[in-house]
């Protein structure tokens, strides 16, 4: 056990994130962003406005908005989304995203260098370096 947590505590995001990004348009909706997500096996979209990052639609979105509207389905994924997420950088080190994941209840974290969105790094993925 010991061994394991050494080598999450040097870890570094860039080397568990996925660089697969997924992203989608602010006109997507809420049925779109699920169905990417279902198809993909994801939790989570990010939302990209002019080649930014403006949001992040989540698994929890979809439930929330399902339970607020019978016809949520159509509407749209940045009604639901968390606007400007909290992002870390790429070269936080895995213990320090995971710190940020707890304390604020998140799954999935996008992943910055600069301005510039590089990756996104979720729970499961923090998860496997224990293994």
């Amino acid at each position: 056990m010991r061994g394991t947590l050494a080598r999450s505590e040097m870890a570094i995001v860039r080397e568990v994130m996925s660089k697969d990004l997924v992203t989608l348009a602010p006109p997507a909706t809420l049925a779109e962003a699920a169905t990417v997500m279902g198809g993909r096996g994801i939790g989570s979209v990010l939302i990209l406005e002019g080649g930014r990052l403006s949001g992040i639609f989540t698994e929890r979105d979809v439930v929330r908005a399902l339970a607020a509207h019978f016809d949520a389905a159509g509407h749209l994924a940045s009604d639901w989304m968390t606007r400007d997420p909290i992002t870390i950088h790429a070269d936080a080190t895995v213990k320090e995203a995971l710190e940020v994941m707890l304390a604020r209840g998140f799954r999935h974290l996008p992943v910055m260098e600069e301005d510039t969105l590089v990756g996104v790094v979720s729970i499961r993925d923090l998860s496997q370096i224990a293994d």
